[in-house]
């Protein structure tokens, strides 16, 4: 039982790694495309008593791949559209 258990689990990394491998070469062919979403910032300061003062920093347009997978350092931009707040640490 163990053993199929480890075939599975190597199926499911490996079919992982194929979906990857293919997202990141249809992105590369397709030239590197990208699009602007609009996204609002906000700074996060850690303060005592383990609470947390956040700063509007405004909207601005960000840059984002058109594939599955986050490529070239960008986030795709269907998970940028889902999630449009933007925030920093410090």
């Amino acid at each position: 039982m163990l053993r199929w258990l480890g075939f599975a689990a190597l199926g499911v990394a490996g079919a992982a790694a194929l979906v990857y491998v293919g997202d990141w070469a249809v992105f590369y062919a397709r030239g590197k495309p990208q699009d602007q979403i609009q996204v609002t910032r906000y700074m996060a300061t850690p303060l005592k008593g383990h609470k947390t003062e956040y700063f509007y920093e405004g909207t601005q347009m960000t840059p984002c791949a058109q594939a599955l997978f986050p490529q070239d350092g960008m986030d795709a931009c269907w998970y940028r559209k889902r999630h449009p707040l933007y925030s920093e640490n410090l």
